[in-house]
């Protein structure tokens, strides 16, 4: 049975075919260390280091590519920020549909180090306002962390807005794009970005186990790790020259090629079309869901443009359930369940049964959207006749 996969929340797929071949191609022709060796293979495997990361620059307006460092995934990055960032006694203003990967952090250094954290929710329409996190603002308030868009409801954030708040009164902010990069035109000049996390496996359709951060060049991190850099390697101290200063240990070269591929495809595609696709697949979703019985769709109005994520239920069915048949039945992948963010779904109202998560990237098309309302529909239909 052929899959549609609709889990491209969680990481995309299909990637496109340049991503595998440029993975190949390191492999195959110039697999050696980056940064570590002035002979050709190391130079050309640096070279693809520096490609990679003038092109992510372009795509998010960032100045010196130099400010841009290379992690394992949006978390590892969101931990180097947060973690590197605040000091005992700090404040923090955050939201309430915040990824376990940065709620967590955000509460390890409340139990250690006393960082103060307000979590903004959204309004009854689902949706959050600037003047709600300038509210929470104290003398103390060191740092606004957001995410940019939801993994549960896919409400979009007023970014600019908040920078705008956060750049007046010399608060830095971070953003989790996690959601957003690749598929959201992102500038971190003109939206007031400080630091910005992002994976390269979900809308920047590189691999797994590549993403970034973003770091203004006022902004000093303590890093989370130390050791070797292929730079001052007679010196005990973690260099201060940036990439290498956030970049201990071999990076994943293999990886950074396909991401590079992978944002070069992001580029020619434009953002804006991008998200223009994945919202009308959205929007279709949710037009056809809502005429089917007994189906919640949670979230702000669905004609409220929004990243490609659908979540729903069909009342007094398990989510795990559905998505389980949705899988098995009629090869349809979704995710059910908490989506890491627990808070999210008390927003909604789902803290104690979780939702199925149906999300788009740029090679779905309207008919697996139309599939999966079909499968829906059936899957409803026998549950309210009792034949499920």
């Amino acid at each position: 049975m052929p899959i549609t996969y609709l889990d491209n929340a969680a990481s995309s797929w299909p990637k496109p075919p340049e991503v595998k071949l440029a993975m190949a191609e390191v492999i195959e022709d110039y697999a050696a260390n980056p940064g570590r060796g002035g002979h050709t293979l190391a130079m050309r495997a640096g070279k693809v280091l520096f490609q990679t990361r003038a092109q992510l620059s372009r795509l998010f307006g960032i100045t010196n590519p130099n400010d841009l460092f290379f992690y394992m995934n949006a978390t590892q990055a969101l931990n180097q920020a947060i973690k590197g960032f605040l000091q005992p006694g700090d404040h923090v203003v955050t939201s309430f549909i915040e990824h376990n990967s940065v709620r967590r952090p955000l509460e390890y250094l409340r139990r250690t180090k006393g960082v103060q954290i307000s979590y903004v929710q959204p309004r009854e329409d689902q949706l959050f306002y600037t003047a709600d996190f300038v509210k929470e603002i104290r003398p103390s308030t060191k740092l606004i962390v957001v995410s940019h868009a939801s993994n549960v409801t896919g409400v979009i954030l007023p970014i600019e807005e908040i920078g705008s708040e956060a750049g007046k009164r010399n608060i830095s902010f971070l953003v989790d794009a996690s959601q957003t990069a690749g598929v959201v035109p992102i500038d971190v000049e003109k939206m007031g970005i400080d630091m910005l996390a992002f994976p390269g496996h979900k809308g920047l359709y590189g691999p797994q186990g590549t993403g970034g951060l973003y770091v203004r060049n006022t902004i000093d991190l303590e890093p989370l790790i130390h050791g070797g850099t292929g730079s001052q390697s007679e010196s005990v101290d973690q260099p201060v020259a940036r990439p290498d200063r956030y970049e201990s240990g071999t990076v994943n070269t293999v990886g950074l090629a396909g991401l590079l591929a992978g944002v070069t495809f992001v580029l020619e595609k434009g953002t804006e079309q991008i998200f223009q696709h994945e919202w009308k697949l959205a929007k279709r979703t949710m037009d056809g869901l809502k005429e089917i019985s007994g189906v919640e769709i949670y979230g702000p109005d669905i004609d409220v443009e929004r990243v490609g994520v659908v979540s729903f239920n069909i009342k007094g069915v398990d989510a795990t359930e559905v998505s389980f048949i949705l899988d098995q039945e009629y090869g349809i992948a979704t995710r059910s369940g908490y989506h890491c963010s627990p808070l999210g779904h008390q927003a909604v109202g789902t803290e104690k049964r979780g939702a199925i998560r149906a999300s788009f990237g740029m090679f779905n098309t309207e008919e697996d959207a139309q599939k999966l309302i079909q499968a829906i529909e059936e899957i409803s239909a026998a549950y309210a006749a009792g034949e499920a």
